[in-house]
Order: C-alpha cells, then structure tokens, then sequence
C-alpha cells in the first residue's frame, strides 16, 4: 500500500517571524524573505510523490493567500505557541487516521526527492533532526498516534528521549534551516528555491545560487 502523508507547517505572522535572523537583510525586507523562504518550502513539499496534501497553520493573511495560490491548505493558529500549532494541524485537522508529519516552514533549500526518502522511513513516530543536530525538522507519525511534537530549544533530544526514533540520511537540504545569516549562506551554497534566490540575488547579496541538486 502506497502511504499518502499530509504534511503540517505553522507558520508565524511575518512580522514576527525569524527574529534570529534579522539583520541578513535590510529590515524592511525581512518579511518578504520568511515569506519567501515559506512559499519554497510549501512548493519543494506539495512536488514530494508521498504528499498528499499540506496545511499550513498561520493568521498572517499575506502567508495564507500566498500558499494557497500554491495549492495548500489554510488553517488558523489555535494560539498556545507552536507546538499548540503542529497539534492543532496534525491531530484535529488532517486527523488522526492518516498519516501526518510536521515540518518547519525555513526549509529553502528543501528537494521533494529527500523528503520522500525520509517519509518511506517512517515505521512509528519518528523525527529528523536539523544539520547541527540539535533541533528538529521533521517529526512524522503513522494512523492512531498522536505527534506529541516538543520543539524548542534542544528539540533533537526532547523527541528521542520521548521515544521517537532519530532517522538519518543524506539529506542536506531538509535538514538545513536557516535560524541565522550564516544559515543562509549555507543555503545558497545547496541550492535555495527559487523565491529565496531571487529575493537575495535583487537585493545584492549574491549573484547565483548554485543549480537544484
């Protein structure tokens, strides 16, 4: 049996969105590039063969109309913080009978191809951890369990020690967020979707972006 996944990405008013990473470039361009670096990450997921759907969580309405145009769904933030909003998208929205996986929205350099190896790796709750290791990604959970989902600070280590299973791959631009300036270089040097590289090469701050691996 082909599984079919919905996958759930909360995303913050842009206004408050990325706060580390303010400073990259100019302030008021700062919205536009978490918007941009969200439409990339929504468009790389919704070409993934294993999606079925995306819900993008959020109350700004320059995010909701702008994916929506991409083909996501929208669905309100409940309040209560992000983990508040992955629950809310996961487990009451897509529904528990499905299979559903939780992503962060700062994936720019993201590839269909990797995210559909990590999701065929699946077996029970399961998460993969960002490039530092540290943080995490992606958590992913089959029909009848709940996400449970405990980002933060040190989230890598929280969702192990609640009993997800770690999974681990070649898998650079899925596990590659972008928190800081030095992030979005290290982006640019994988490959950035295409609304992330037009955004930084208009403003000066490089000349190419390196091909779609």
């Amino acid at each position: 049996m082909v599984r079919k996944w919905t996958v759930v990405i909360p995303v913050k008013r842009l206004g408050a969105a990325k706060t580390r990473l303010r400073g990259a470039v100019p302030a008021d361009r700062h919205p536009d590039l978490a918007l941009a670096m969200v439409r990339d990450t929504v468009a790389a997921v919704l070409e993934t063969p294993s999606v079925a759907g995306v819900v993008v969580v959020t109350d700004d309405p320059a995010v909701a109309a702008s994916v929506r145009k991409l083909g996501a769904h929208v669905a309100p933030d409940p309040g209560g913080g992000l983990n508040a909003a992955m629950r809310f998208g996961a487990d009451d929205v897509a529904g528990a009978a499905g299979y559903r996986a939780v992503l962060t929205g700062d994936l720019p350099a993201l590839r269909p191809d990797q995210l559909d190896e990590a999701l065929s790796r699946v077996a029970g709750r399961s998460f993969v951890p960002d490039a530092d290791g540290t943080g995490t990604v992606l958590l992913a959970v089959p029909p009848g369990e709940p996400l449970r989902p405990l980002f933060g600070p040190q989230s890598a280590q929280a969702h192990a020690g609640s009993g997800a299973v770690p999974l681990a791959g070649d898998w650079p631009g899925l596990r590659q967020d972008v928190d800081t300036a030095a992030d979005l270089g290290t982006v640019l040097g994988l490959g950035a979707g295409h609304r992330t590289c037009a955004l930084l090469r208009d403003l000066g701050l490089t000349a190419e972006c390196a091909p779609a691996a």
